[in-house]
């Protein structure tokens, strides 16, 4: 039995209040400006650079956040703003303007991009107030606290969540940062770091996520599996009871994290999704990795990591434990090159380096701290031969039988030439493409027919071209799956007569050669 949220975040309180009151007396390092470079997924997808070569800015409240994004040329204006004090309720307002789209009871990155936050100073403190990125790309948020963020009880932010994205997001470096709460969902609070509704290449590093019932999740449901590409290193997860992260479809990289005191389970991958998890450190903890709460699996890569006083519980129908022994069930490329601590000194190196006002300090990979130096480039070794996946979760082709063969299938256009018997008739030589650079291709039965996977086939010299997509249950217009790229897509189970895949943008003229659905 699951124990209740508050009972055990609270008595997690308890000891870290005692813990707060013997590092009183420690030394608070001085925040500094923007320093280093993104790492992990964040380096993908064109890179993540925030503000940088724009102009910086000093704000002091929440309303001057807002101003400084308002004030910009353009939304897509490169701006550094360098934040110093308290920033709450009673000092944050709503600003509109041609550049900016801002809410008065949130930090509001929407529709933006090219942003840069960074705490300085004596440091930033976000009291009570979420930061909300939707509908954006290219931002920073470095150096910063973020607390008692509550989706009831009052004052309310953000949905209860620290940080959250949503929306179309893609390429977000999150850094140095302190995200806590004071309770679980019944004291009002939600996710620390939350990401959902196709949101792609993000990087948590050196932060730390403590005292909530819920570390944070990716994917708001087992429907919602566009989402992925997340990278988290050199964290430290306390007094969390669960969702460190929650996973569902995607694809994650944990490593060098440290995690204590999981008080339901860690690591959850679901619904498809994979994760690598590699030289962490667990301890006190319980079920730190596997799938839980469903019985729709998820898969996991893991390699190095230490357990230290870790139980498992007995595997079930909604419950699979990757302990005792932890052993892979999938394998997971990694793009990026990395540098590897080792998991027994993780403990110390997270302790020297993580959170906010710790002067930007990293690890140079030796389990020694260093201090980043703006120009350097991220580390280079070791680089893996492998190149990206291209949507999440790429597994590869779905097995069974292809239930498009003998089916019908129909769309919004088509070009000349084309047609749209050519995605079901298991011809790559034959294709449709739409008559301009989006449109809509379905399959359909003349009865309820079960998928959970489709494989859309780009033909020879065409892959790549669509860049972005939706799966539509046509039945019902409701949204199964989003990305970015075309291929193997899983979604939650779906009885349907007629399944689309939309074309929402292309680089080129697309060329749909095979509309492959599995059950």
């Amino acid at each position: 039995m699951r124990r209740p949220v508050a009972r055990r975040v609270q008595a997690g309180l308890a000891t870290a209040a005692v813990g707060a009151a013997i590092c009183v007396a420690l030394p608070v390092h001085q925040a500094s400006a923007a320093a280093g470079s993104a790492s992990g997924y964040a380096t993908q997808n064109g890179g993540t650079t925030g503000g940088a070569g724009g102009q910086t800015v000093r704000a002091t409240t929440g309303t001057a956040i807002h101003a400084a994004l308002c004030n910009r040329a353009s939304s897509s204006t490169p701006i550094v703003i360098e934040v110093q004090g308290t920033i709450n309720h009673g000092n944050t307002t709503k600003v509109s303007g041609s550049s900016c789209n801002t809410a008065a009871d949130k930090i509001e990155l929407k529709e933006i991009s090219n942003v840069t936050i960074v705490g300085v100073g004596s440091g930033a403190v976000f009291d009570q107030l979420g930061i909300h990125i939707r509908d954006s790309r290219n931002i920073i948020i470095q150096n910063v606290t973020v607390r008692n963020v509550k989706k009831s009880g009052s004052p309310t932010s953000n949905g209860g969540d620290a940080i959250g994205m949503e929306s179309s997001v893609r390429n977000v470096w999150v850094d140095h940062t302190t995200l806590e709460a004071s309770g679980g969902e019944s004291a009002g609070y939600d996710g620390l770091f939350d990401m959902k509704d196709d949101t792609q290449y993000v990087t948590l590093s050196y932060s730390i996520l403590r005292n909530s019932g819920r570390g944070g999740l990716i994917g708001s449901s087992e429907s919602d599996r566009g989402n992925g590409f997340i990278t988290f290193h050199h964290n430290l997860y306390q007094n969390i009871d669960s969702r460190t992260p929650l996973l569902r479809g995607g694809i994650a990289h944990a490593y060098n994290n440290s995690y204590v005191q999981l008080n339901e389970s860690g690591i959850n991958s679901r619904a498809g999704a994979r994760a690598k998890v590699e030289n962490n450190y667990f301890k006190n903890s319980r079920d730190v990795l596997g799938t839980f709460y469903t019985s729709e699996a998820g898969y996991w890569q893991a390699s190095g990591n230490i357990l230290d006083n870790v139980t498992w519980s007995s595997p079930g129908s909604e419950t699979n434990p990757a302990g005792p022994g932890m052993p892979s069930n999938t394998s997971v490329s990694i793009p990026y090159s990395y540098r590897l601590d080792g998991a027994s000194c993780v403990p110390d190196i997270v302790r020297q380096t993580a959170g906010a006002n710790m002067g930007l300090k990293e690890s140079n990979g030796s389990c020694t701290p260093t201090t980043p130096n703006p120009t350097t480039p991220a580390p280079t070794t070791p680089a893996p031969t492998t190149p990206a996946p291209t949507t999440p979760p790429p597994t590869g082709t779905p097995g069974g039988t292809n239930l498009s063969i003998g089916a019908g299938s129909d769309g919004s256009s088509k070009a000349s030439g084309t047609s749209y018997g050519d995605v079901r008739d298991g011809n790559m030589g034959t294709y449709w493409s739409p008559a301009g650079s989006t449109g809509d291709i379905s399959i359909k039965w003349g009865s309820a027919t079960s998928i959970s996977s489709i494989n859309i086939r780009e033909a020879s010299g065409s892959v790549g071209s669509v860049t972005s997509w939706q799966v539509l249950n046509a039945d019902t217009g409701a949204v199964l799956a989003s990305g970015s790229r075309a291929g193997v897509i899983t979604f939650a189970r779906t009885s349907l007569k007629k399944v689309t895949f939309r074309i929402n943008s292309s680089a080129a003229t697309p060329k749909v050669a095979e509309f492959e659905t599995y059950a």
